[in-house]
């Protein structure tokens, strides 16, 4: 049953069924039938349901509290018995671009500094990682900036800056981004993200009729597409994917160019010695810092 009180605790914080679908990637009909599930265990109803809405009732209120308190103690199952500092792994959330580049280069320095501080790092999209720093489930999380303003009670900060570009095979001819994105076929950066997201709003601003055809969620896969001829990609040129494969060129978008923002985001209170050490870290790394 976890997996159905962390739907309830996502209902709960999220307002409804579809917006705590959204974040937790499920439809609303899923969610819909954890509730059920859960509702048939406990054998009473958590909601009062009107039409296509549903509140939480008493008795939903008061299983909402003791659910946070089971899915708490079920994450803590795995951690040492301890207070020790040393003992409680850092959790860290990271985009898959960044984890081989700035992440990896923090954490030397950050080594140096906390010796006994194990690490947990976990791969995420932007707006799942951005929940789960909100929810406690981890320390940090390094993710591109949404295009909605984080919650008041986590903090924002800014790494670096990468532009899109139009990624073309060698073999495809001209600099004219608008006519090469509209007569090859097109590969598209997954809009469940927040950085296809900003594609497709970039995109839908220049009324472009494209010729899609697939959608993919890993920017190096995009390349390796590109590169074997299946199609142009709009993407963020980021240290991962760089230099480009020889049979691949980046063509500049004109006018004002789409870019996202890579940043950190944490809680602004009650963060500790190794979370902190490990955001100076990631900016000392940015800045070009040793």
């Amino acid at each position: 049953m976890i997996v159905e009180l962390r739907t309830l605790l996502a209902v709960a914080r999220h307002g409804t069924f579809s917006a705590a679908g959204d974040r937790l990637g499920l439809t609303q009909a899923a969610v819909s039938g954890h509730m059920r599930r859960l509702e048939d265990s406990l054998g009473f109803a958590l909601f009062d349901r009107t039409g296509r809405s549903a509140t939480l009732n008493a008795a939903g209120l008061r299983t909402l509290a003791r659910a946070e308190v089971l899915v708490s103690g079920f994450d803590a199952l795995g951690e040492p018995t301890t207070d020790e500092e040393w003992g409680k792994p850092l959790q860290i959330g990271a985009i898959a671009s960044v984890q081989a580049t700035l992440v990896t280069r923090a954490l030397v320095p950050f080594r140096q500094r906390f010796p006994n501080c194990r690490v947990h790092l976990a791969p995420g999209v932007s707006l799942h990682m951005m929940d789960r720093v909100e929810a406690g489930e981890l320390d940090v999380a390094i993710l591109i900036r949404p295009t909605f303003e984080p919650p008041q009670e986590l903090e924002w900060i800014p790494l670096v800056h990468e532009h899109y570009v139009l990624l073309v095979a060698q073999d495809v001819l001209g600099d004219d981004w608008q006519r090469v994105l509209v007569e090859q076929p097109f590969i598209r950066y997954n809009r469940s993200s927040f950085g296809g997201r900003q594609v497709e709003r970039f995109l839908r601003e220049h009324a472009l009729a494209l010729r899609e055809w697939v959608e993919v969620d890993d920017i190096q896969a995009m390349v390796a597409m590109v590169e074997n001829g299946l199609g142009v990609a709009v993407v963020p040129l980021t240290e991962t994917i760089l230099p480009l494969p020889a049979g691949v060129r980046a063509i500049p978008m004109g006018g004002e160019p789409v870019h996202r923002e890579i940043g950190a985001l944490c809680r602004r209170v009650a963060v500790s010695d190794a979370v902190l050490g490990f955001v100076e870290c990631l900016r000392g790394r940015c800045l070009g810092g040793g």
